[in-house]
């Protein structure tokens, strides 16, 4: 949308973005299948989602900078994996850089997405039985 419809090139790799955002997709299906677990009913899974995906917009700093935030929320933000993926998104699509620079946030976003996916399955395949 930003390339085609404001005519912001990426100045990045554009397969180390598509790589990194399969990370962060991981770890976000693994949540949303760890709710499916838990939740009884559909509207009890959109209100599980709705309490984590809000936070994690504004926690992340998508909506709001984190460096105006009070010290307890700035360091709450540290436990979203969306607050990673942005800088993973600012720094090859606007910056150019590559994963020299953004390993820590790449293995931040892996670890993530396998714990919480590998929970989710394990979860899941528990329910089954």
């Amino acid at each position: 949308m930003g390339t085609l419809w404001f005519k912001v090139e990426i100045a990045g790799s554009l397969l180390l973005l598509l790589t990194l955002s399969v990370l962060f997709l991981i770890g976000s299906l693994g949540i949303g299948l760890f709710v499916s677990t838990v939740s009884k009913t559909q509207s009890q899974a959109l209100q599980m989602s709705m309490l984590m995906v809000v936070p994690s917009f504004v926690l992340s700093g998508f909506v709001f900078p984190r460096e105006a935030m009070p010290a307890i929320l700035y360091y709450l933000g540290y436990v979203i994996p969306l607050t990673y993926f942005l800088k993973v998104l600012r720094g090859i699509f606007l910056k150019g850089i590559g994963l020299e620079y953004l390993w820590f946030e790449a293995l931040l976003l892996t670890l993530f997405g396998v714990a919480v996916f590998g929970m989710s399955a394990r979860r899941f395949q528990k329910k089954m039985e």
